[in-house]
């Protein structure tokens, strides 16, 4: 999340400087979605494919999908769609946070 980044057992703290490098700006009211698809263009920049292969300790990529056209009321607007792909071995289908 950043080289300002820290966690304890009970807090995570991600800098927003660190977030800037992927276009956020920084401000007292960030929306809960600009700084969530901040946090994705960062992960996504090092969850690569190439990465996951080559780092058997990777479990996680995220990966460019198809963009579209959609119309919302009388707007259009461009959907970017990304794929995350998660990676564990074949125990169950329950997708538990701590098995990455």
């Amino acid at each position: 999340f950043g080289t300002n980044a820290t966690q304890t057992a009970t807090t995570l703290t991600i800098t927003k400087a660190d977030l800037a490098t992927v276009g956020l700006s920084a401000s007292a009211n960030n929306s809960a979605e600009s700084l969530y698809v901040a946090m994705l263009l960062l992960a996504k920049n090092y969850l690569t494919d190439a990465n996951l292969t080559s780092n058997t300790e990777q479990s996680i990529s995220i990966v460019d999908s198809f963009d579209s056209l959609v119309t919302r009321g009388t707007n259009q607007y461009r959907q970017k769609t990304y794929s995350v792909n998660l990676q564990k071995l074949d125990t169950g289908s329950t997708i538990d946070p701590d098995d990455y």
